[in-house]
């Protein structure tokens, strides 16, 4: 699944292509697409045709449209959502495709349908303007209001995993597993540590080498594993080279040699390094 350093690599070409520009047709292929828009296909189609995108916005791992209109359209990337600007590389997976004014074609891909376009209206919260679907999300550390030291307080009364307490977009948005293995490896810090149990000052370090490994794969374009994550003109990342936890196991440790691990962790794979960030001796 996208995490935050693709989805804002996905929004910032999105600012720089289709902002000002307005719709002038669209076409839903796939109605699972649009499930999450409660009036239906050809509501979600009459709102959009003449609007005017004014602009972009994200929150963690969610990304939108703002319109004209004062509402927004929240795109959901799910597992495989892509937005592609002109011809799209297979029309099998074309699910929604809106025309602009400017005669380009943004499309919205998605091999395994679990992503889709949903309009809403723009509510206040924590003191910013967000979609409404958006609004329950904490703010993701790369926001540049984000409050390190609110979250840290937050962290300090959680008696389970660090690891499960990253990954929940309540507390901090944005971090994925991919980062959290990675930020988890940086910091020197087990996953399975339980959050209380970490002293402020880990916590803050925590966070810090969460941001600072989004903020280097942002740079590089995002993470890509396979062609299911591009930005808008269809070009995947390259921070998977950079890794130095996630998809590693049984490859040396880059800081201290020693094999790394993978364990099940949520369904999901955890990868540590078991010398540099060992498991807790007992859990409370």
């Amino acid at each position: 699944m996208p995490e935050l350093p693709e989805v804002e690599v996905v929004r910032r070409g999105l600012q720089e292509h289709v902002a000002g520009r307005s719709i002038t047709a669209v076409r839903v292929h796939h109605l699972r697409a649009v499930r999450r828009h409660e009036e239906g296909p050809a509501d979600l189609t009459a709102r959009l045709l003449g609007a005017q995108i004014t602009g972009t916005g994200r929150r963690g791992k969610y990304l939108w449209l703002t319109l004209d209109g004062g509402e927004a359209l929240v795109v959901h990337l799910g597992m495989s959502g892509q937005m592609l600007l002109g011809s799209v590389p297979n029309e099998n997976h074309l699910r929604i495709a809106a025309m602009l004014d400017n005669g380009t074609t943004l499309s919205f891909v998605d091999q395994r349908t679990f992503g889709g376009w949903q309009l809403a209206e723009m509510v206040a919260a924590d003191g910013t303007d967000v979609p409404q679907p958006v609004a329950h999300l904490a703010r993701d550390p790369l926001d540049p209001h984000f409050d390190q030291d609110s979250v840290v307080t937050v962290l300090r009364h959680k008696h389970s995993e660090i690891k499960r307490q990253l990954l929940d977009q309540t507390v901090v948005s944005g971090i994925g597993n991919i980062y959290a293995d990675e930020a988890l490896w940086r910091a020197r810090v087990n996953g399975a540590r339980q959050a209380a149990s970490l002293p402020r000052r880990r916590l803050a370090e925590l966070l810090d080498s969460a941001a600072a490994v989004m903020t280097e794969a942002l740079n590089q374009g995002g993470t890509s594993f396979d062609s299911l994550y591009v930005n808008v003109n269809g070009e995947s990342g390259y921070f998977e080279r950079s890794l130095d936890a996630y998809g590693r196991e049984g490859e040396p440790c880059r800081r201290c040699g020693a094999p790394m691990r993978r364990e099940k962790f949520m369904n999901r794979s955890s990868y540590y390094c078991p010398k540099c960030q060992p498991r807790p001796r007992t859990q409370r």
